[in-house]
């Protein structure tokens, strides 16, 4: 447990602390959804220096989706060739790039330094969970779970405290800001740990399974499951300030309810794993999944501004966004025999799902600047919730993407 590097074997001395590397690994969860949470409650202040429409402020908080979609099949590939330590310095160099570009240069660099963070964001999604299973193998589960805590609660706080920052004197410019400089720490920690970078053998060998997942209908049920839930939560990130405002909430009001939304995933983060990997199949948490959908969206759709239902609703949403995501990431592993066919699956459901979720927040932009309203976009993630009832139900069940390979995997 001790031995957590590849070149311990040859110095004979570990000289890399488990707590640092923990540490190194917890700085970067910091970075790995505030960036893109802390714009959401800014885009008034965002769009009264750049005049743009809906539509625009909706691609704003796209672009990172489709940087995911765009990069998520290779990083697997990219580690294995140059290891893990290298890509997520190089990784986090780009982010540090993309958040000081943000700020400057008007409306280009603004979409420029987007899409830098986002590729930068998409590479360390894929790889931080690897790299906790290498240097921490026995005890993955509760070091996933300290991870995500982290991811979710900075995420969270980003929502929470972005726009009140902004109105200190900061402006939105010096908000965004804040969140670099984290990246920048997270930079300075990683820097050292470059001299223990091996390449990554069992990801490099688990880029291609025995047969093509993207054959697999099963596969295909996993990637839109997958797709729609993060299409609601990110157009949920993207959009739920304005919605709520329009409501008759406050500026600030508005940004402490996507606050509360996403604290409320953070137990059930926890619980929903634990719970479907106990179970024999998952379709009663999908059931209890698309039930909460369907209570909070429609609450949002007919709750007019009253503060304590509002709230109430967004409880519910983030539950039900927890579960999924948290379905979605065990299906990864309950549906394939091999690590082969769960690393396969997983870069096809985040490149072709976030590809999915990357539609949401543009075509919520262009619905309201057609109504003139929230109530049609907003219908759209209630049918988004009845897809997510239909794949579930089949991601759900005892079958495997690649069922006839059984017997070779256990071979």
């Amino acid at each position: 447990m001790n031995r957590t590097s590849l070149n311990d074997a040859e110095s004979g001395l570990s000289l890399r602390n488990p707590l640092f590397v923990l540490i190194c690994i917890l700085f970067t969860a910091i970075n790995m959804r505030s960036p893109i949470t802390a714009i959401s409650p800014l885009l008034d202040l965002i769009r009264h220096d750049f005049p743009v429409s809906n539509t625009m402020a909706g691609f704003l908080t796209t672009i990172p989706l489709v940087a995911f979609a765009i990069l998520s099949p290779f990083v697997a590939k990219l580690a294995g060739k140059y290891g893990m330590e290298r890509i997520i310095i190089i990784s986090l160099m780009v982010l540090t790039v993309g958040g000081w570009l943000r700020p400057f240069g008007g409306l280009p660099m603004l979409l420029i330094g987007t899409f830098l963070t986002g590729l930068a964001i998409a590479i360390v999604n894929v790889i931080l969970p690897g790299m906790i299973k290498r240097e921490f193998p026995f005890r993955v589960g509760i070091m996933t779970s300290i991870y995500s805590i982290c991811m979710n609660v900075f995420a969270a706080t980003a929502s929470a405290v972005s726009l009140p920052l902004a109105n200190t004197g900061l402006g939105w410019k010096g908000s965004i800001l804040i969140w670099t400089v984290l990246a920048m720490v997270a930079l300075i920690l990683w820097i050292p740990q470059q001299r223990y970078n091996q390449p990554a053998k069992l990801m490099k060998h688990s880029v291609k399974a025995t047969r093509s997942v993207w054959r697999s209908p099963l596969a295909w049920k996993i990637t839109i499951f997958m797709g729609m839930q993060s299409m609601i939560f990110y157009v949920s990130i993207a959009w739920l300030p304005d919605i709520l405002q329009e409501q008759g909430l406050t500026n600030i009001q508005s940004g402490y309810m996507l606050s509360l939304m996403q604290f409320s995933m953070l137990p059930f983060n926890f619980i929903i794993p634990i719970l479907a990997a106990k179970l024999k199949t998952q379709r009663p948490l999908v059931l209890f999944t698309v039930m909460l959908y369907l209570i909070s969206l429609l609450g949002i759709i007919f709750v007019d501004g009253y503060l304590w239902w509002t709230a109430t609703c967004l409880i519910l949403l983030g539950i039900a966004g927890a579960s999924s995501f948290s379905l979605s990431m065990m299906f990864f592993s309950l549906r394939t025999h091999t690590a082969n066919q769960a690393a396969d699956l997983s870069g096809m459901s985040q490149s072709i799902g976030y590809l999915l979720a990357a539609c949401g927040p543009t075509l919520f932009g262009i619905l309201h600047d057609v109504t003139g309203n929230w109530k049609l976009p907003l219908s759209i993630l209630v049918i988004a919730t009845f897809v997510i009832l239909y794949t579930g139900m089949m991601a759900g069940g005892k079958g495997f993407i690649h069922p006839e390979e059984k017997t070779a995997s256990a071979s």
